[in-house]
């Protein structure tokens, strides 16, 4: 498989305070990968390195053909905790098409074939419904829709989310995996989950992050393998359903 992006011996983090150390991963066309790992052991750190809105204190980052140009537009990103204005009078629509925008660019400059991309986008997440709505007046899952069609309607590469399923329903969730599965024919998918019992089900393989990152090639991944990779992460079970919560630091 062709690379897209690649990190090598990447050390990040902000100021004086180290957060990742000597991470190697390479990302190619149509992977799906699962990001896991305890709150503070830097995935958030991994995505804007990824992303290029932090640089690496050593090491680098390689962007291979198409991505070492306009790489803004070749990757989308649908974060934990959007920036959005939920006050602002705006359309879903304008939020769609903000995922297109230029610096310097008016929303309402947009063509008429991008207009119409953003509104296939949405017919495909099931929310065309919705396109004129005022986003401020949706429901939490109605949100992350439209914040899923916004970093998509670019065409991306590689696609990021940060902990996408966070507080939305049951359905949201199922529909953005059946989404996600879809997407991932054509596309690199990163996903940040805090739940490995559950992503395992879609994504490819998994990355651990506790400082240093461990890349598991498979979406299985034992009990033992994560106390190996220094994941303080604990599968258990609900039902049928496995699921993981963080370890105390000191089991």
């Amino acid at each position: 498989m062709d690379k897209i992006i690649e990190l090598q011996n990447v050390t990040a983090g902000y100021g004086e305070d180290i957060i990742l150390r000597n991470v190697n991963i390479a990302i190619h066309r149509n992977d799906f990968i699962g990001v896991i790992g305890p709150n503070g052991g830097g995935k958030t750190t991994l995505v804007k390195v990824i992303l290029g809105l932090i640089k690496p204190i050593t090491g680098k980052v390689i962007y291979y053909d198409s991505m070492k140009e306009g790489k803004q537009q070749k990757i989308g990103y649908l974060p934990q905790n959007s920036d959005t204005d939920k006050v602002f009078p705006i359309s879903v629509l304008d939020v769609v098409l903000s995922g297109l925008a230029q610096p310097n660019r008016l929303i309402n400059r947009f063509l008429k074939a991008q207009k119409a991309k953003a509104r296939e986008i949405l017919e495909s997440t099931g929310i065309l419904h919705l396109a004129d709505k005022n986003f401020g007046e949706l429901s939490g899952g109605e949100m992350q829709r439209v914040f899923l069609c916004r970093a998509i309607v670019s065409d991306p590469e590689l696609l990021i989310l940060d902990e996408p399923n966070t507080f939305v329903d049951n359905k949201f969730e199922s529909d953005l995996y059946h989404t996600l599965k879809k997407l991932n024919e054509h596309k690199a998918i990163i996903m940040v989950s805090h739940d490995v019992g559950t992503i395992a089900y879609y994504v490819k393989s998994i990355a651990c992050v506790n400082r240093e990152l461990h890349y598991h090639q498979s979406n299985i991944i034992s009990q033992e393998q994560l106390d190996a990779y220094n994941c303080p992460i604990q599968i258990i079970a609900h039902g049928s359903v496995p699921h993981t919560i963080l370890k105390e630091h000191n089991e």
